[in-house]
């Protein structure tokens, strides 16, 4: 399979700083699947508004080769146990997916193809 799943946090939704530096930085990483023969899926949550359901309705709208969890949410120690739950509930309903973790948001078509190659 080689359709991404890119989970992150939606920079729009988190208090205290500008969010466009984050949002070219995606849509260039984005934009880089496509030049290496990937489809991909975004699904960016806010850590207050019921992010597992988010990504739980993302995971089943379609068969993933990879799921790639961005670095706001394993980076930042106040939501270790978010990332936690991201990590077992992509184990638990994408089981034949690979996980990827990204280091920032341009290469995220690199963490993916780590493993689908």
């Amino acid at each position: 399979m080689r359709r991404v799943l890119v989970i992150g946090l939606d920079p729009t939704r988190l208090d205290g700083w500008d969010p466009a530096p984050v949002q070219a930085a995606i849509a260039r990483g984005q934009a880089t699947f496509a030049t290496h023969g990937l489809e991909s899926d975004l699904c960016l949550v806010a850590p207050d508004d019921n992010p597992l359901s988010a990504i739980e309705s993302a995971l089943s709208q379609a068969d993933y080769g990879c799921i790639v969890i961005g670095g706001g949410i394993r980076g930042h120690e106040p939501l270790l146990e978010l990332f936690e739950q991201f990590v077992n509930l992509v184990h638990r309903l994408a089981p034949a997916a690979a996980i990827a973790f990204n280091r920032t948001p341009d290469d995220i078509a690199e963490a993916a193809l780590r493993w689908l190659r």
